[in-house]
């Protein structure tokens, strides 16, 4: 898994829902669910069910520190 290949799949969901992962610390993991609403060179938007927005860098996900689930 590389940057493009996780940037082209991010793109091709925007508007789509998607249910993330966040591996914050030692064994605290904090869990989201919203919509991809907006992709940008190193960061994606994703509109949370509570209606506030939160960003996420896919290098995060490619340490596996952030997950998502489609």
């Amino acid at each position: 898994m590389n940057l493009e290949f996780i940037k082209k799949e991010i793109d091709s969901r925007i508007g789509k829902n998607v249910k993330i992962i966040c591996n914050c610390s030692r064994n605290k993991k904090e869990y989201y669910t919203g919509k991809i609403i907006e992709v940008y060179g190193y960061i994606f938007i994703v509109k949370l069910d509570s209606n506030k927005n939160k960003s996420f860098s896919y290098s995060d996900i490619i340490t596996k520190n952030v997950k998502l689930v489609f």
